[in-house]
């Protein structure tokens, strides 16, 4: 059995080292490292995730904690990139070098995955849970769709964060709530503890479905969990955790304020247009790479090491969009750097433009998948970079495909949507896809979500592109957008556009192979690598009440008692759990003592013991 394996660094949007000298090259040897990893356990493919993560596909089950091993070796880990956990925190890959920005979040984004890395009290909570941090008002790691996003804020120069809570994409997308217009930036990780502590002993748990925190503010409405928050925080017994800002300083700056070379290299003035952005520190300019699809092999990584070694910091950002961000380049630097990145088919133009497509693995690699989602990008890139050469500069439009219905891809948020699907046609099954229009980013944790419009069979998206994108071009008003021409033309119209090509009576043999495919389609759909599977619910239930008395009886011995309380009644519940298919009991939120504590800490132990040996009895029977 193979698995798919997620690299989740240390900072969860960068290779970044830990030490304050920037020349160092620990980024490299992450990098490097994950490298050796893949060629020794997988194919030597490594895959950018929109989780700003890097995908090891193909992994023999048996040999992960040998891979585990290895990457750890490098201050690489692949805990808690996927479970019932916190994932990985992601943040803005333009963070500390924005022109915008009121401060670098970048400390703030590390204290806080290093915080909950690891944290015994949450290693089983309900369900998956994501938090981001924004460099600026532009949202860039798009706080509306989190369970928790921070945008950064300067009031009387005390540092801080507008908070987002309960957003969401998927089947069911939610726009996060603002929780606070201002939060000191002490109170961000007690704040946190606070969520996520009401969403273990609340949140949905028997409907895997409904299992997310954007369901449990829906229900609650965010009056009432605001309430709950100020009490759990009491129960908590801190409010603030300082946050050292160290790593935020970049020292040894020795730029010039050189302005990049004018060539008669046609093909550079294109790239240095699209991928090059100027930083806030002086003579430095960060350097967007667009990846195909995130794909990129062992071989093109080990020579980018090097590339990056000799023309910029050792930073290595990777983005939401699947790219690579370089940071501290030189700018009398940039023709080499060009020149050094052609041969790894890393100097495209139109870093995260409309040809910068962004797509999930799709039915490559995830057993979720319903369609080809990277194969569909690879011919609409095509299209693009042939038909639309004008195009590549704009950054204005964005293009996101899914392979089924969880919205990995976030279509949910792109101006031009495609959501793999699957249409009936003579009784057989042709692959299809759903085309979204008019969602994106606003900024300061604003967004919308777009419009589901039309299904129509896979083969014709490159024809309802050309529709759209002509369309647009043709029709609207000078310096309009295409999300305020989408509203002003309204979802009926396009809806009309392209309702021709959803015809499924006259399919040709073609229309039944999925893009990057030669065979005739197959719908077949398995346990996603973040789905869940089939187990003995019992049995797991009273392991994990049993962890957690470990950890209740270590709180104790440290007479840490508002931990104790928790990790003992959490015991109680799982073990209540183990016998009843659900309960109605509520968090207690009195004020932790040494009293409150020994007392949860023995009936927890008492309970757990009546409930292994009534389970004992039950399968003697």
């Amino acid at each position: 059995m193979t698995v798919p394996i997620i690299v989740k660094t240390k900072t969860m949007q960068s290779f970044r080292t830990e030490l304050e000298n920037p020349v160092v090259e620990q980024d490299i040897i992450e990098l490097e490292r994950i490298a050796d990893v893949c060629d020794e356990y997988s194919t030597g493919n490594l895959h950018i995730t929109t989780r700003q993560d890097i995908q090891i596909h193909y992994v023999s089950l048996d040999r992960t904690p040998e891979l585990w091993t290895e990457l750890e070796q490098s201050k690489v880990t692949l805990r808690e990139a996927c479970g019932n956990t916190v994932r990985n925190v992601t943040a803005s890959p333009w963070a500390g070098i924005d022109p915008a920005e009121p401060f670098d979040v970048s400390p703030y984004a590390q204290a806080y995955f290093e915080y909950f890395l690891r944290n015994p009290i949450f290693q089983e909570i309900g369900r998956k849970f994501k938090v981001s941090f924004s460099s600026s008002e532009r949202d860039d790691a798009f706080s509306f769709i989190h369970d928790l996003g921070f945008i950064p804020k300067l009031e009387d120069e005390q540092r801080g964060f507008k908070v987002m809570l309960g957003g969401g994409i998927g089947s069911q997308p939610r726009h996060a709530d603002v929780m606070y217009e201002f939060l000191p930036a002490d109170q961000i990780i007690p704040l946190g503890e606070a969520v996520l502590r009401l969403f273990d002993h609340y949140g949905e748990r028997l409907r895997r479905n409904k299992a997310r925190m954007k369901f449990l503010i829906k229900d609650w409405g965010l009056e009432t969990f605001m309430e709950k928050v100020k009490l759990e925080l009491k129960v908590l017994g801190h409010d603030r955790i300082p946050i050292a800002t160290k790593l935020s300083e970049w020292s040894d700056l020795n730029g010039q304020a050189i302005v990049p070379q004018k060539t008669e290299d046609s093909a550079f003035e294109n790239w240095k247009a699209s991928n090059v952005y100027p930083q806030k520190q002086a003579g430095y300019y960060a350097v967007g790479i667009k990846v195909k699809t995130g794909d990129f092999s062992t071989e093109t990584a080990r020579k980018f090491s090097k590339v990056v070694q000799a023309y910029a910091a050792d930073d290595i950002r990777l983005t939401p969009t699947q790219g690579i961000l370089l940071r501290f380049v030189k700018g009398g630097d940039l023709y080499d750097l060009y020149q050094a990145l052609l041969p790894l088919n890393f100097a495209k133009a139109g870093f995260e433009s409309i040809a910068d497509i962004v797509a999930c693995p799709g039915t490559d690699t995830c057993n979720l998948g319903i369609a080809s989602s990277m194969g569909l990008a690879k011919e609409l890139e095509r299209i693009l970079e042939e038909e639309y050469t004008h195009l590549i500069l704009d950054r204005e439009l964005s293009i996101k495909i899914s392979g089924n219905m969880n919205a990995c891809g976030q279509l949910t948020i792109a101006n031009i949507g495609f959501q793999g699907m699957t249409l009936k046609s003579n009784g057989l099954v042709a692959p299809a896809t759903q085309i979204l229009l008019g969602g994106g980013v606003l900024g300061d944790g604003q967004g919308r979500f777009a419009d589901k419009l039309i299904k129509i069979p896979s083969k014709r998206i490159p024809q309802a592109l050309r529709l759209i994108l002509d369309d647009y071009y043709e029709q609207g008003q000078a310096e309009e957008s295409f999300l305020n021409y989408y509203d002003r033309q309204g979802k009926d119209y396009f809806y009309r556009l392209l309702k021709p090509l959803s015809d499924s009576d006259n399919l040709t043999q073609n229309d039944f192979i999925d893009w990057g495919n030669h065979e005739k389609y197959e719908k077949a759909i398995g346990i996603g690598e973040c789905a869940g599977v089939t187990v003995d619910l019992v049995a797991t239930l009273i392991m994990e009440a049993e962890e957690k008395m470990v950890q209740a009886q270590s709180f104790l011995d440290q007479e840490q008692w508002a931990d104790t309380v928790y990790a003992a009644y959490t015991g109680i519940i799982n073990s209540a759990k183990a016998l009843l298919t659900s309960t109605d009991a509520k968090m207690r939120t009195q004020e932790p003592g040494a009293e409150l504590a020994r007392q949860f800490f023995d009936d927890a132990q008492s309970f757990l013991t009546i409930v292994i040996q009534t389970r004992h009895a039950q399968l003697q029977h």
